[in-house]
Parts: C-alpha cells; sequence; structure tokens
C-alpha cells in the first residue's frame, strides 16, 4: 500500500476474502477486525463493506447465512481457490495494514504527552517536527556520506530527548 494511495475495490475484497477464510463474519465483524488489524488507520464503512461482500457473493466467492436477522458471510470454495491463487498479495496488504498501523499508533503515543504543554511550547514543538520533516525531504537523493551524517545527527537528538526528565523544565 504505497503512500496516499486508498485501497481499491480489489484489494478490499481480497482483504476480505482473507479474513473470511478465517472465519464466517457479519459486516460489521469485518470492518472491526479490518481496524483491529490496522490499529484504527483503516476503518471501512458500511457503505464500502457490503457493496464488496455482495460482488463476492455474486461471483460465487462468498455465500452467507441467516443469523438472527443479519448475514453471516462465509468463503465459498471459488474464493478459497481465489485466495490461495492471491494469497501473496492479501498477506502483504495484511502485513502492511498492520505495520502501518503500528506506526501510527508510535506516533499517537508518542504525541500523547504533547497534549500536555501550553499552546507555545506546543507550536514549538510542531514547527520543529515540521522543518525535520523538510529537511529529511529535501536530503532525499544524498550521498551515502551524507545519509550516514544524517543518520548520526539523528540519533544524537534521539539520545538527547530521551535523556530529557519529564521533571526539568
Amino acid at each position: 500500500m504505497p503512500r496516499g494511495r486508498k485501497l481499491s475495490s480489489a484489494d478490499l475484497q481480497l482483504l476480505l476474502r482473507a479474513l473470511l477464510e478465517k472465519a464466517p463474519a457479519h459486516g460489521y465483524e469485518l470492518i472491526r477486525a479490518l481496524e483491529e488489524r490496522s490499529n484504527g488507520f483503516y476503518t471501512p464503512s458500511p457503505g464500502v463493506i457490503y457493496p464488496a461482500l455482495k460482488l463476492l457473493e455474486n461471483i460465487g466467492h462468498a455465500a452467507f447465512d441467516i443469523d438472527g436477522n443479519r448475514k453471516r458471510f462465509r468463503l465459498t470454495d471459488e474464493g478459497r481457490n481465489y485466495l490461495d491463487a492471491n494469497r501473496v498479495g492479501a498477506e502483504a496488504m495484511l502485513e502492511a495494514l498492520g505495520r502501518i498501523g503500528g506506526r501510527m499508533q508510535d506516533v499517537r503515543d508518542a504525541l500523547a504527552g504533547i497534549q500536555e504543554f501550553d499552546a507555545e511550547p506546543r507550536d514549538e514543538l510542531h514547527e520543529a517536527r515540521h522543518a525535520l520533516k523538510q529537511a529529511l525531504i529535501q536530503a532525499r537523493g544524498c550521498t551515502p556520506d551524507q545519509v550516514h551524517r544524517i543518520a548520526e545527527i539523528l540519533n544524537q537528538a534521539a539520545r538527547e530527548i530521551s535523556g530529557v526528565s519529564p521533571s526539568l523544565p
């Protein structure tokens, strides 16, 4: 899932096949499963999930059983065969969702304490993070020696930040 790319309907259908292979599920359970696997990064809407499930049903890759007043979808043999033929792609997407979601959680965790700052220091920290991001973008394509120097600078900054005591002003 390259940066900025939205999940295509074919990608979503492949993910749904992979989830249904593990266990039959209602649409909302599939939404929650994708949300959990991505650590909140990707939460498809019912308006996306149900048409995808209907398409899988229409092409014979999924079927459903009535469970109360809801449909519980399951993978058919045809769906399993398709998934087997495309398993590498499905696993790569699931892994990417988990990795991206993990990174997003790391950022949320790192920024959690920042909300406790007053507005001025918080804005100053935001500007510093933005300046660092812009500098790294501008450094793309630099020489191996420059990459090594940038890594040294970032590692030194990380060590210094880690050494800042929460009780110090």
